[in-house]
C-alpha cells in the first residue's frame, strides 16, 4: 500500500518520499489530520487556519491543546490565501500552517506562484505547514495541482494530507494518508499504532488495486465534474446571485446577500420550500456568512431540477 502512494505521488505531484519511513496509511484523512497536529503542536501552540474551510481542523486543534487564528480569505482574491493576510496574523507562537487546497467549500486552488509567495513567508517565520490535499486530482482549467511540499525547501516543513474518498470515489472506505519527513511520520505511528492499531486490510487491497489502474477513471470523472462545474456556475449566475467560479474539488459557493436573507435562514426556507439541500456557508468559518455551499457530485439531472427550484425561491424572494 504505501509503495503504491510513494509511486503515486512522485508520478503525480513530484514528491519522493521512502514508503517504509515517511508514508503513514490512515483511517481517512480525518485521522491523519487529527495525528499531525497533535504531533506537531504542544498546548498554547497558534495554528492559523485559513476559512472559509472544512470543519474539522478548529476542533482538532483545540483538541491537540493548540490555539486556532482564523485568517480569513475574501471572494475578490478567489478566496486564495495571500502573503499579506498570513503574515498580519503570525504572532510568537504561531506554530502551524493549515494549507487547505483545493478548497472545501469554496473550490479555490492556490496556483504555484501563490505557494511560492507563502512559502517565503513560511522559511522566514518558520513555520510548519499541514497541506491538506484531498481534492487534489480535481482540478480544472489549464493547470493541474501543485503540491506544497514540492516547492523548494517545504518538504521538510510539511505534512502532505491526502486519501482516497474525493480522487477515487471511495467515501465510506475509510482510508487515507500521511507523506511527511521521517522524524515526524515516526511519532505519528505511535499515536496511529496504540490508538487505531491499522487502517482496515480490505480497504487497503482496493486502494492498491485504485492507485494501480485507476488512472483513466480519474480523468473520466474529473471531466464530468467540469461540466457539471460549469453548468451550476452557469445556472447560479443566470438567476442573478453572485458566484465565484470554482477550479477545484465539487463544490460551488454563490453568494446570497441580494436575497436579504442569512446563510443559515435562506438554507431553512430554500428546504422547507423546495425541498432542495444546501449548506449555510457560515457552518466553514464566520466569513462564510452570506454564501451557501451546494455540491455538483451529483447528476446532470439532479442538478438541473435543483438550480430550477433554487431559481424558483430566489424569484419569489425578490418578488416580496
Amino acid at each position: 500500500m504505501r509503495e503504491a502512494i510513494a509511486h503515486f505521488v512522485k508520478l503525480h505531484y513530484h514528491l519522493d518520499y521512502d514508503p517504509k519511513s515517511e508514508i503513514l496509511v490512515t483511517v481517512g484523512g480525518s485521522e491523519a489530520i487529527d495525528l499531525s497536529l497533535r504531533c506537531l503542536i504542544a498546548p498554547g501552540d497558534e495554528v492559523l487556519i485559513p476559512e472559509p474551510s472544512f470543519v474539522c481542523y478548529k476542533p482538532l486543534a483545540i483538541m491537540a491543546g493548540g490555539i486556532p487564528v482564523v485568517v480569513e480569505t475574501k471572494a475578490e482574491d478567489d478566496f486564495r490565501l495571500t502573503p499579506q493576510e498570513l503574515l498580519e496574523k503570525i504572532t510568537p507562537r504561531t506554530k502551524l500552517l493549515i494549507l487547505p487546497y483545493p478548497n472545501n467549500p469554496t473550490g479555490a486552488v492556490m496556483h504555484r506562484d501563490d505557494l511560492e509567495a507563502i512559502a517565503k513567508v513560511v522559511s522566514e517565520r518558520n513555520l510548519m505547514v499541514l497541506s491538506d490535499e484531498i481534492y487534489s486530482e480535481l482540478t480544472y482549467g489549464d493547470s493541474r495541482h501543485v503540491s506544497f511540499a514540492s516547492i523548494d525547501g517545504m518538504r521538510e516543513r510539511t505534512v502532505t494530507i491526502n486519501g482516497f474518498s474525493k480522487t477515487f470515489a471511495m467515501t465510506g472506505w475509510r482510508l487515507g494518508y500521511a507523506c511527511a519527513p521521517q522524524p515526524v511520520v515516526r511519532q505519528m505511528t505511535k499515536l496511529h499504532q496504540y490508538g487505531i492499531m491499522s487502517a482496515p486490510t480490505t480497504a487497503q487491497y482496493a486502494a492498491v488495486e485504485a492507485l494501480k489502474n485507476g488512472e483513466n477513471d480519474i480523468m473520466e470523472m474529473r471531466e464530468q465534474y467540469d461540466m457539471r462545474r460549469r453548468l451550476i456556475v452557469s445556472g447560479f449566475r443566470s438567476m442573478g446571485l453572485d458566484c465565484f467560479e470554482p477550479k477545484g474539488a465539487f463544490y460551488v459557493f454563490p453568494c446570497i446577500r441580494s436575497t436579504g436573507l442569512s446563510s443559515e435562514k435562506f438554507c431553512e426556507e430554500l428546504i422547507h420550500s423546495e425541498r432542495v439541500a444546501v449548506v449555510p456557508g457560515n457552518a466553514f468559518g464566520d466569513c462564510g456568512e452570506g454564501f451557501v455551499r451546494v455540491s455538483y457530485s451529483y447528476s446532470l439531472k439532479h442538478i438541473t431540477e435543483a438550480l430550477a427550484r433554487i431559481e424558483h425561491f430566489v424569484q419569489k424572494r425578490k418578488a416580496r
